[in-house]
């Protein structure tokens, strides 16, 4: 399991750089891979921003702020910065600065695991990871395209759902309600599915003669 989540993350973004219908901006891979050493940093020095209690909202809390949630919502908001600057222009290109970001954090947690191999650290967190990675920039190409509100409306609140769904997945996993867990997980992928059928157009899927 170990294994799996030293190489889960990156497996997937050479899979997503291959497909991706832009290779530039190489750069900007460079600045993601140094954000995600900074965020390795940051927490070996300043361990848990939340201190989790028993099983209840607290506990989900910490999910989202410490291992789930926003680690996937920096990149993306750091990948918002960048558009703004004209860096990034295609949206599949959210979903490689996300996942380079979040390889240094993948492979620190498959050796930071004191006790025995968990599936939630090592297995089901990079999973969730890739599925909101890969999810939010689903809806946020969307959103770039549209400007009626009765479109934005639920888009935002798919952008806003997904993380809740994830975090959700590892709290009920955490909790041992393990066929809530898998039921959250599998929604948390609905977006990212959705992203790679209806641009097969756009991505490299297409046979080559």
């Amino acid at each position: 399991m170990s294994l799996f989540c030293f190489f889960c993350v990156p497996v997937f973004y050479f899979f997503w750089l291959a497909i991706s219908p832009e290779r530039k901006n190489g750069h900007n891979r460079i600045l993601a891979l140094l954000l995600g050493c900074i965020a390795v940093v940051f927490q070996y020095f300043f361990g848990p921003l939340v201190t989790p209690g028993g099983f209840g909202f607290s506990r989900w809390m910490s999910g989202f702020i410490d291992i789930v949630g926003l680690p996937v919502i920096i990149p993306l908001v750091f990948c918002l910065i960048l558009v703004k600057l004209r860096f990034i222009s295609c949206t599949p290109q959210y979903a490689l600065f996300t996942l380079l970001y979040l390889i240094p954090l993948a492979a620190i947690r498959s050796i930071s695991v004191h006790s025995l191999p968990s599936l939630i650290p090592l297995v089901i967190v990079p999973l969730l990871w890739i599925a909101q990675a890969v999810g939010i920039p689903f809806f946020i190409g969307y959103i770039r395209q549209h400007t009626r509100w009765y479109i934005l409306i639920p888009l935002a609140i798919g952008i806003a759902a997904l993380p809740v769904a994830a975090v959700s997945s590892w709290w009920a996993f955490f909790s041992q309600q393990n066929f809530l867990g898998s039921m959250f997980l599998l929604v948390s992928f609905i977006p990212a599915a959705a992203f790679v059928l209806l641009h097969r157009d756009t991505l490299r899927l297409s046979r080559r003669p």
